[in-house]
């Protein structure tokens, strides 16, 4: 790998642990309030999370689960569940924490004058929100959400529209996921990647990863694990930029 120029962020489950307890939950209120009869329960929603995108997800869950009278204009539902699910969602989010160790990490980026970006299938105003609000402090040279690129993850399209608004080689280009799709994006768009996982995608398979941990770890609270692959640490469950760039060099 040559040096390290940008890191580009996966969000859900990255940046905040929101599949279950929050686009879950999101996605759930907005069937009862259309009307429909449908709860999705934490195991079958770890299903769906295999189909990158929230419209995608409920397209495919009416395609293939769905039991009850279709609506004639599925595209139109589609996009009004999405909306109110992506208003519900809003409201979850801003009351959930940040993964371990994420804005320490990210601040090491910028203090060392690097690119850093957001690439997420999630929606443009969510993306926004955790980054204007949750993330007021970190200034990102790029961000890409689901609704600005025309092929999902694992479709690589997000990484390569990211590295060329940029101006950053994939072989300079460090990415942080946490699912298995997601590891094939950053792979397929020539990035080497790391993979902090959460309860959902701990046992998928991130093999194409550098490295797999459970968190990037925080000093005053939960310290990282190595799931897959080591690297010595400066600061023991503490894994830093340096630390990453030493051992990927």
């Amino acid at each position: 790998m040559g040096v390290i120029q940008a890191v580009l962020f996966d969000q859900d489950g990255v940046i905040i642990d929101t599949e279950r307890d929050g686009h879950r939950l999101a996605f759930n209120k907005a069937f009862r309030d259309f009307g429909f009869d449908v709860e999705w329960d934490v195991e079958f929603y770890h299903k769906l999370l295999q189909v990158g995108g929230g419209k995608e997800r409920i397209k495919y869950y009416f395609e293939k689960y769905y039991t009850g009278k279709k609506p004639e204009d599925m595209d139109g539902l589609i996009k009004k569940l999405h909306e109110a699910k992506t208003a519900a969602f809003i409201e979850i989010l801003e009351t959930m924490p940040l993964r371990p160790g994420i804005h320490r990490f990210m601040r090491e980026i910028k203090d060392r004058g690097l690119k850093i970006g957001i690439c997420t299938t999630s929606n443009e105003k969510v993306a926004h929100t955790v980054a204007e609000k949750m993330l007021s402090d970190i200034s990102f040279d790029v961000l890409i959400a689901g609704d600005m690129v025309s092929r999902k993850k694992p479709d690589p399209e997000i990484y390569l529209s990211a590295l060329k608004k940029i101006g950053v080689a994939p072989e300079n280009c460090l990415v942080v996921e946490d699912s298995s799709i997601g590891v094939q994006a950053a792979n397929a768009a020539g990035c080497r990647v790391i993979a902090t996982v959460n309860g959902y995608t701990k046992d998928e398979d991130l093999s194409g990863a550098d490295l797999v941990i459970s968190c990037l770890g925080d000093e005053q609270g939960e310290k990282a694990v190595f799931l897959a692959g080591s690297i010595p640490l400066r600061k023991a469950g503490i894994v830093s930029l340096e630390d990453i760039e030493r051992a990927l060099a």
